[in-house]
């Protein structure tokens, strides 16, 4: 008998079976790729990292050990591949003839490399000009000494005096950050910058230079077998903290880790628990809703259900016979939306990223494994459970209780929206709470391998969401029930003199008519929170990068270059709108040395954005105003006007080098506003002031860089022709290629994969809510409208019934979804707000994919209600005999 009923609801129930079992295909799907999505994200997120890294380890040799154990040591220690040891000394001055002029330089570095350390490390040295080896001196050093290859220095040692070489090369140092830390201090504690002069001398001439000078260490530079580490970033930094500990256990005292790769792992798993955060965030309503959806489809035919059951109980079947029989419904809905949802995500795989893995680990098998039970369990929630309820409905009574519940919606109005207004408040209060500036999403504590994730932040959009969705239920409920006037008055120019009946008709069927809305809403909300958040992301991270850059093409130069503003125009070239110099000092406020920059007030707006939520206290274009007509005003960062507790009008007093005497002198200044952000500048202190008053103060206009704005438009081509024509004199990046270096982590994942992902389940839950309920819906009553065709009712008639309730549905939903996804949207990039860098002035709005959304969904209603108006062109007696 089971495989006779499962026949039959293949054969005439063909088109129900396959909508529920498409809206389980819609959650495995998404649940499936989401999830793979994630896990290959956090492997590429730990791969990024480490690859970022040249030198995974930098274990300083502490005083009263002996280097070569230390090295022994190291080299024995599970998971090394490669160990060499590199000398450091402290220099007093360079100094270089050239020209007849003589150069001097300040303290410095001397660095002894081993000859294969290049090999062993690729990507810590970059040669600019000269030999590969031998005697290499910094970009910047070579600028300051005006010297190049095979011109000869002076190399002054605290101990041993001056010792003369001969520059082979000139590099670059791209790690120079780490590469000159100082191991085993705190992050806050570490050198503002590398040294301006460094030299790389071969290892056996840096030992005879610097027997007998003071100041002299070693370093064993480790490279680490990473490829066994976990694909979870949270789990790798975990294992190489723990690598590291053991190190220095096993030393004895003798060594202190600078855990390079470790440090870049702590980055990336902050990031990673960030993604966790979103796939919640972006992906777990999707997946609500596609239940919902598949509930709605299968409750579309719930009077059909109760009429079969009805049947098989004349017939002599038992409630247990039956309910088997609703399981075997459930269970080919699920396994059919299953496999096709399983399905769906491998093709998305294949033709988003390469594979159906996303390119992850096997932890994607695991995923689909749960997405296939998670469908599996939907569908027997919104087909066995219905069906089990619906046997309890034994007695006329009781259906006649379940097809009018109205009559029990008699409770004062105060009662039915309070439970609504008291959801939307909590929801506001835990919003308020996870969006403040003391709040953090993400805790991870430097050093500390626990990461703290405050989940229950997801609660302040899940309520609105929930909240939004009661209250839009109640305030359709009350429309089609007390409105009838308005409805008549939306129905007349479609059913002409049956406008009454059709306000009746959609007032005593508005539970399913505002079930259909509010999933439509929430359908559209899903759809705009989501494609609001990507395209702000992708806004944010192109700010950072023009934040990080500075402009198109930026140009920068050595301080010893000693730039002017006029020499600008050596760097005009072809689409090269405008040149714009930017002054870099660097003062002390208190014992506090921060980046100072130079700018003119009047032009600086010409070659780079600036943004009013750069700054606090007034405008971009007002801050701007006023350090053109007070030379003297000074823009704080926010960290320092806390720090010295500052108030507008203060005089700040900073010590600056003068430029003839070399001394430090001190200028005031007056505060003037905060600066939060500034292109070039870094994320914590520094300062903004007028680069004519800084010039006049310490008789240098010296230019720090320059930039330039090519209109948005081949910045790569640009840079290359003025790198060509630079040479190594000056250091030229373009914004292009910052996009590509600056990103974190979380940046590092294709967004526009994950973007593609949960577009395409937006547009396909909000067309499946809109359309496909309503055609089932109106394929339901097709005895209804039959009937009223033999009452007397026209075919036109009856097509604007069917069109009332699609535009009615069409303009609730739509408008509900609007207005609940812009505010889902605010909520959602305020709480996620740690993902952004900087924090967004604004929401961007993708209005053409927006607009698409919305068309598809208009066009599949019309589409919906053109099939549910054909039947009535047909006679009534034939439809209601096929019936």
């Amino acid at each position: 008998m089971i495989t006779s009923w499962v026949r039959g609801l293949a054969r005439r129930r063909a088109g129900r079976l396959i909508a529920a079992a498409a809206g389980i295909a819609l959650a495995v799907a998404l649940i499936a790729s989401l999830g793979s999505f994630l896990t290959a994200s956090k492997a590429t997120m730990t791969q990024r990292a480490v690859r970022s890294v040249t030198v995974d380890w930098q274990v300083a040799v502490q005083p009263g050990a002996s280097p070569g154990g230390v090295l022994s040591t190291v080299a024995k220690e599970p998971g090394t591949r490669t160990a060499l040891p590199v000398g450091y000394a402290h220099t007093s001055q360079f100094t270089a003839t050239s020209k007849g002029s003589t150069q001097t330089t300040g303290p410095g570095m001397a660095l002894g490399v081993p000859d294969s350390y290049r090999h062993t490390f690729p990507g810590s040295l970059r040669t600019l000009s000269g030999a590969d080896h031998g005697v290499l001196l910094a970009q910047q050093t070579a600028a300051n000494l005006h010297v190049a290859p095979g011109d000869p220095i002076t190399v002054r040692l605290p101990g041993t005096g001056a010792h003369r070489v001969r520059v082979d090369g000139v590099v670059d140092l791209p790690q120079a950050d780490s590469l000159f830390q100082t191991v085993g201090a705190p992050s806050q504690s570490q050198p503002a910058a590398p040294p301006d002069n460094v030299v790389l001398l071969p290892a056996a001439r840096f030992t005879s230079l610097t027997h007998g000078a003071s100041g002299v260490t070693t370093q064993i530079h480790t490279a680490r077998d990473t490829n066994r580490l976990p694909t979870d970033p949270a789990a790798a930094y975990t294992a190489v903290t723990r690598a590291a500990h053991h190190l220095e256990a096993a030393s004895s005292g003798g060594a202190l880790v600078g855990d390079n790769v470790g440090a870049a792992l702590d980055a990336a798993r902050q990031d990673a628990a960030y993604a966790q955060m979103m796939f919640l965030f972006l992906g777990l309503p999707g997946a609500v809703l596609a239940a919902a959806l598949t509930w709605a489809v299968a409750s579309a035919g719930g009077q059909r259900r109760r009429q079969e059951q009805a049947l098989l109980r004349l017939r002599g079947l038992t409630s247990r016979r039956i309910t088997l029989l609703a399981a075997q419904e459930a269970v080919l809905i699920g396994v059919g939306g299953a496999a096709l949802g399983l399905a769906t995500a491998a093709l998305i795989g294949r033709f988003s990223f390469g594979s159906a893995s996303f390119g992850g680990t096997a932890a994607w098998a695991a995923w689909y494994a749960v997405a296939a039970v998670i469908g599996l369990l939907v569908a027997l929630a919104s087909v066995l459970i219905p069906a089990v309820r619906d046997l309890r409905l034994v007695t006329i009574a009781d259906s006649r209780r379940e097809q009018h519940p109205a009559r029990n919606d008699r409770a004062p109005w105060w009662m039915r929206y309070g439970i609504d207004v008291i959801v939307l408040v909590i929801s506001l209060l835990v919003f308020r709470a996870s969006s403040s500036n003391q709040y953090a999403l993400v805790l991870a504590p430097e050093g500390v391998p626990a990461l703290s994730v405050s989940y229950w932040a997801f609660l302040g959009p899940a309520l609105l969401w929930i909240g939004s969705a009661l209250l839009l239920w109640r305030i359709v409920l009350t429309t089609l029930t007390h409105g009838r006037g308005l409805v008549r008055r939306l129905a007349r120019p479609f059913t002409g003199t049956l406008a009454g009946t059709t306000s009746a008709v959609l007032a005593r069927r508005r539970r399913p008519l505002a079930r259909s809305i509010v999933l439509l809403a929430l359908a559209i909300s899903f759809a705009i929170s989501t494609a609001v958040f990507n395209s702000t992301y992708r806004q944010q991270a192109e700010v950072d990068a023009r934040l990080t850059n500075g402009a198109d093409v930026t140009v920068t130069e050595p301080p010893a270059a000693r730039t002017t503003p006029s020499d600008g125009a050596a760097l005009s070239a072809n689409g090269v709108h405008h040149v714009e110099p930017l002054q870099h000092r660097y003062a002390y406020v208190g014992s506090d040395l921060q980046d100072l920059y130079g700018v003119r007030p009047g032009t600086i707006a010409k070659a780079t954005s600036l943004q009013d939520a750069y700054f606090s206290g007034g405008t971009a274009d007002h801050l701007m105003h006023t350090l053109a007509t007070r030379p003297d005003n000074l823009l704080v960062s926010l960290e320092t006007v806390q720090d010295f507790q500052l108030s507008p009008g203060d005089t700040v007093n900073l010590r600056v080098q003068d430029a003839r005497t070399k001394a430090l002198r001190t200028v005031p200044f007056h505060y003037a506003g905060i600066v939060k952000e500034f292109p070039t500048a870094p994320k914590d202190s520094f300062f903004v002031a007028n680069a004519s008053y800084i010039a006049k103060a310490t008789g240098s206009d010296a230019v720090g860089a320059f930039l330039l704005d090519t209109g948005g438009s081949h910045q790569h081509r640009i840079a290359h022709t003025l790198r060509t024509r630079l040479g190594t004199k000056a250091t030229v990046t373009d914004l292009t290629q910052t996009r590509g270096t600056i990103g974190t982590s979380l940046t590092a994942v294709d967004l526009a994969g994950l973007t593609r992902i949960e577009l395409f389940f937006a547009v396909a839950l909000s067309v499946g809510a809109g359309a496909l309920v309503l055609a089932l819906g109106l394929a339901e009553r097709r005895r209804t409208f039959a009937i009223a065709g033999v009452l007397g009712a026209t075919s036109r008639q009856l097509r604007g019934m069917v069109t009332t309730e699609a535009v009615l549905l069409a303009s609730a939903g739509l408008a509900g979804g609007a207005l609940i996804g812009w505010l889902l949207s605010q909520m959602l990039v305020k709480v996620l707000t740690g993902v952004f860098d900087p924090p967004p002035a604004h929401l961007a709005a993708p209005v053409l994919y927006l607009t698409g959304c919305a068309g598809a969904v208009l066009v599949a209603m019309a589409c919906a209600a053109w099939n549910g108006i054909r039947p009535t062109r047909r006679p009534a007696v034939e439809e209601l005999r096929d019936l």
